[in-house]
């Protein structure tokens, strides 16, 4: 049965593994750390890469290559390999494809753990970076050095929703021999396909939208099948491998992502308009907000706007403090993409080893709230800020 020509939501529910004799309908867990041979000869070939069978879990696995293929349907790429996380997923896109001496161009407004990444861990290999201004494309140029290899983004931004126009970003990155490195954790491939711009990798936190319920772990860096070769080399000798179990969560959840995705954005939409016209909110953000500064462009490359929403609450810092200890069932914790509305405050959390200049350099401002907008009913989403906002004030 050929899948090319079908919808996304079908490719995300039809693409499976190869049944085995058991013509089980969903396919089975293969919790097996290795993989037998029927002969000396096919096990020396496995080995020197002359056939492609599976050999050791920590390789491939037949869960992982379900959940790999789907997801290189999904986002339009040729090859792509799974990781134990999303932050995994980030360092070995870095790691496999730059080595000593090359920068990368990085705009400025990323998520925590990667300033951490890039700024502690990617300098002792003398892996350097240089950052951007998002919106400061006209200046884009003057940053590009000899050595620079790669430019990282992401789109929408954590934790601002800020967007990036990636068809300018395609060309740029073309013009100047770049590899353009796009996280698409925020919108996913059901809402925006940066392939389709002219993306050379795309790196996702398998952990957030595409498990979508907060159970398991994941990373995934798909592309180029040329690029996704040395991840794949690079992975295989290092080992930040995806685990067979979170693998097939992670592919059972992609059949419902769609349906999730645009319940997410529904319900986001509806909470950013109710938050901008509150009198106690100074600043909405959310991609398709006609108010958001970007909002043309999200409206070009995005289906829809994702589910989450940034927002500045009066009074700051403590007033924030405030607003987060009065919600009622709104969860406090350190995920998003949850079918669980998530509240969280980006200063003093994902963002907080970042000193308060870089905060404001990365787009985090004192009272920055980020929810992202579970699967409730949006009247009591709606509802549980409103008293929050009510009770801190």
């Amino acid at each position: 049965m050929s899948l090319e020509d079908k919808h996304d939501e079908t490719k995300a529910i039809r693409i499976q593994a190869e049944r085995s004799h058991n013509r089980e309908h969903s396919v089975p867990l293969y919790l097996t750390s290795s993989f037998i041979y029927e002969d000396a000869e096919q096990m020396r070939a496995a080995f020197a890469d002359e056939i492609d069978i599976n050999i050791y879990t920590r390789f491939s696995n037949p869960n992982s290559d379900e959940f790999v293929a789907k997801m290189c349907a999904l986002e339009g790429a040729e090859a792509g390999f799974p990781t134990a996380s999303g932050m995994a997923a980030i360092f070995a896109s870095f790691a496999a494809l730059l080595k000593t001496g090359d920068d990368i161009l990085v705009c400025r407004s990323i998520f925590g753990a990667t300033h951490t990444l890039l700024n502690k861990v990617m300098t002792r290999f003398g892996i350097t970076h240089t950052y951007v201004e998002l919106h400061d494309t006209a200046n884009w140029e003057k940053y590009i050095k000899p050595n620079t290899k790669m430019l990282f983004v992401e789109t929408p931004t954590n934790p601002g929703v800020e967007i990036i126009d990636l068809e300018w970003l395609g060309k740029f990155a073309q013009q100047h021999k770049l590899i353009l490195n796009v996280d698409n954790c925020f919108a996913t491939p059901m809402l925006q396909k940066p392939i389709e711009f002219g993306a050379d990798i795309v790196v996702h936190s398998a952990t957030k939208y595409l498990d979508g319920q907060g159970r398991v772990l994941g990373g995934i860096v798909l592309g180029k099948k040329e690029l996704i070769k040395d991840v794949y080399s690079f992975c295989r000798s290092t080992g930040p491998s995806i685990s067979p179990f979170n693998a097939w969560v992670l592919s059972k959840s992609l059949e419902t992502l769609s349906l999730r995705m645009e319940r997410h954005s529904e319900n986001a939409l509806k909470l950013a308009t109710f938050l901008e016209g509150s009198s106690e909110v100074e600043k909405v953000r959310y991609p398709f907000l006609p108010s958001h500064p970007s909002y043309a462009i999200a409206k070009k490359q995005m289906k829809m706007g994702g589910g989450i929403v940034a927002f500045n609450i009066k009074g700051g810092l403590e007033r924030g403090k405030r607003f987060l200890d009065s919600l009622d069932f709104c969860s406090m914790t350190a995920n998003l993409g949850d079918a669980k509305t998530i509240v969280s405050h980006p200063a003093s959390t994902t963002h907080g080893k970042l000193n308060p200049a870089e905060q404001l350099l990365a787009g985090v401002e004192p009272g920055m709230i980020r929810i992202s907008t579970g699967l409730e009913n949006a009247i009591d989403i709606i509802g549980d800020i409103t008293q929050a906002l009510e009770r801190s004030k």
